[in-house]
């Protein structure tokens, strides 16, 4: 469906501008927006290293094992069908985690592992388990206390205080999580 919606858009913007007899505008915008595309990887590169080894040094100092920890009684509260000692809460912890510090590329190899888990412990292999629903409703929501990403984000673009979305963005994150809960909840004695 997206590749419609995007065919549909530079169509749309080529027709106009052959349209008005200013062809060249594709060009230039393609131009610029590929010269724009580049500075900004090359401006994240450097950041996400630099979040990467972060991540990296606070995992073998086990500061990742003391959040998992502090969020374990949570974690049983959310997921009780998950066994003490399961794998599935070790990995669902971790990738928990990565969450809270916004580290979206490494929660990604995390949450697939945690749901390779979590589809060892369901019953029916068809459908998903309450427990990889919830898992995936908290994953989406994201609570975040360190968006590292979005600071990376306005690091590359100039920004001269990227951390200053720090506090609306846990308020924004906080409360959508509390929503999604909620609507898990809810929805599960519908469905």
């Amino acid at each position: 469906m997206i590749n419609y919606i995007w065919f549909f858009m530079l169509s749309a913007g080529i027709i106009t501008a052959a349209g008005k007899g200013q062809i060249h505008l594709v060009t230039e915008a393609v131009v610029k927006g590929s010269q724009q595309a580049v500075l900004v990887a090359a401006g994240l590169i450097g950041i996400i290293s630099f979040w990467s080894g972060m991540m990296r040094i606070a995992q073998e100092a086990g500061l990742i094992e003391i959040l998992s920890r502090a969020m374990s009684p949570c974690a049983k509260l959310l997921f009780p069908e998950i066994p003490p000692g399961h794998p599935a809460m070790g990995a669902l912890l971790l990738s928990f985690s990565a969450n809270l510090l916004g580290l979206g590329n490494a929660c990604t190899p995390l949450g697939l592992k945690t749901m390779e888990h979590l589809q060892d412990l369901n019953r029916d292999k068809e459908k998903a388990s309450r427990a990889q629903c919830t898992f995936m409703i908290i994953t989406s929501s994201s609570l975040t206390v360190i968006p590292s990403t979005i600071i990376a984000l306005r690091t590359a673009h100039g920004s001269r205080v990227p951390t200053d979305i720090i506090g609306s963005v846990l308020v924004a994150t906080f409360c959508s999580t509390l929503a999604a809960l909620f609507a898990d909840r809810l929805l599960r004695h519908f469905f």
